[in-house]
């Protein structure tokens, strides 16, 4: 994939964050040194220099470099989006100092602009959809017997086509940017329909809405689906338009519950590097993203349970945001891992990337998981490269009756954050609660089987879907 570099702060933000060996640079004249370019070829880098100099606040002549870069159908990673130029002459627009660019956003704060601007001209020559409405999106909620909770968003877009493990990463591309440059509809009335009664509420600026919905009669253990109205909109029947929210309820046989992340626990995103995790996203989908070795026969056993049919609830807490939904629980179910709800973040297009703190978003999910389920226990699965063991140590803190055992994969052999869980692990274990420091799903697996939360037959499945994984995918 092509990074088309405009300015020397791009070109200092891509090198600092890409991995050189196999990257294709394309980079104005003058952006770097004859002796720098040599330095990225000798590293096995591609480097070639514009035969002319892009403006990049020329939108026309950076749309016509991009359309020129991706003449084979291959995206190219934008250096910089466009934007209005400012009021000095353009010589003057160059940065001159560290102060200037400084002012510059990061690399990883602009990929989802750049996206965008490479996206747009794919739409354009692919052909947009006319006659767009309004739809309710609706996700996987959750409840008791006497409470429900559903949550979803208005959007103002065409239903997204499934892809297939023969889309390009053009159209990974394509198909990302359309996810997440959706136009939410805000201040939308929303109606809910179960066991006979209506529920209403109003979208919020960003197109999300939630009930939470008190039925009249006990709702037993299994899924059940809300209807979701659209009253003020109509569609092709001239009724208004409609949906169902799928929400689950676990049975009376469910002994324990799983909460587990996502970002390098379930699935390899490299959360740590938001540049990676953009590349990764455009560059795949479910059907050729793959999950952690061993995951979903782990996540099976856990499921089942010791007896095989307790049908255990999963529930999925990411700091993604809810744009990228639909392709998680299609990743799920690609990837045979159990499809549970998934409580995800709000954020806005040009947030999605950017390098924030998750940890109250995720404890603030986990805390109304707890809610509904008071009595249940559960078991937590995070990973160690960024704030899963001490967001799962502060739900141990909080409510150390409701959490069984807590499993950390560990993705960060640093000597210093290796010290730092060895401490929360004592601290998690004066509860009586266990925090284990798992290094593959076989390791985590086997001590679930001792603990009795899997049946020790399930081991050999997951061993196998570990060797499985390690015939396709690299590392450990």
């Amino acid at each position: 994939m092509p990074f088309l570099i405009l300015t020397r702060s791009g070109f200092d933000d891509v090198v600092a964050n890409v991995d050189t060996p196999g990257a294709a640079f394309l980079v104005n004249p003058g952006v770097a040194s004859d002796d720098e370019i040599a330095q990225l070829r000798a590293a096995g880098a591609a480097v070639q220099v514009l035969p002319s100099t892009v403006d990049p606040y020329d939108s026309a002549g950076v749309e016509a470099a991009l359309q020129a870069a991706a003449r084979e159908g291959e995206p190219v990673w934008l250096e910089r989006g466009t934007a209005a130029p400012p009021a000095a002459p353009a010589a003057a627009r160059e940065p001159t100092s560290q102060a200037e660019d400084d002012q510059h956003e990061a690399l990883h704060h602009r990929l989802v602009k750049t996206a965008g601007a490479v996206a747009r001209a794919a739409l354009r020559s692919l052909g947009s959809p006319g006659g767009r409405q309004p739809m309710a999106v609706p996700y996987i909620g959750f409840g008791n017997s006497g409470k429900l909770w559903v949550k979803g968003r208005v959007l103002d877009e065409s239903i997204f086509r499934e892809q297939t493990g023969e889309d390009s990463r053009w159209s990974n591309l394509v198909a990302l940017y359309q996810r997440l440059e959706s136009d939410e509809v805000a201040g939308a009335r929303v109606l809910a329909h179960f066991q006979g009664q209506t529920f209403e509420t109003v979208t919020d600026r960003g197109g999300y809405f939630s009930f939470e919905i008190v039925p009249p009669q006990a709702v037993p253990g299994g899924a059940h689906a809300v209807e979701l109205e659209l009253p003020d909109s109509r569609g092709q029947d001239g009724q208004p338009v409609r949906s169902h929210a799928e929400v689950i309820v676990p049975p009376p046989t469910a002994r324990f519950g799983i909460i587990s992340d996502i970002d390098d626990t379930v699935l390899w995103t490299n959360v740590t590097n938001k540049l990676n995790m953009a590349l990764m996203l455009a560059r795949s989908n479910a059907h050729t993203r793959k999950p952690f070795k061993g995951v979903a026969a782990f996540y099976r056993a856990l499921k089942q349970g010791a007896g095989g049919n307790e049908d255990n609830p999963v529930f999925y807490v990411s700091s993604s945001p809810w744009h990228l939904f639909g392709p998680l629980v299609e990743f799920l179910r690609v990837q045979g891992i159990p499809v549970g709800p998934l409580l995800l973040r709000e954020l806005g297009v040009r947030e999605v990337f950017k390098l924030t703190s998750h940890g109250n978003h995720k404890l603030e999910k986990i805390e109304l998981i707890l809610g509904y389920y008071p009595d249940m226990q559960f078991v937590l699965i995070g990973d160690s490269g960024e704030q899963d063991p001490e967001i799962y140590t502060e739900v141990v803190r909080r409510h150390p009756r409701q959490v069984k055992v807590i499993y950390i994969r560990n993705v960060n052999p640093d000597p210093a954050r290796i010290d730092a869980l060895d401490k929360l692990i004592e601290e998690v274990s004066a509860t009586g609660t266990q925090l284990i420091l798992a290094p593959d799903s076989v390791f985590a697996a086997s001590h679930a089987a001792a603990e009795g939360l899997i049946h020790v037959d399930r081991l050999a499945s997951v061993r196998s879907d570990k060797k499985e994984d390690d015939s396709v995918l690299p590392g450990a």
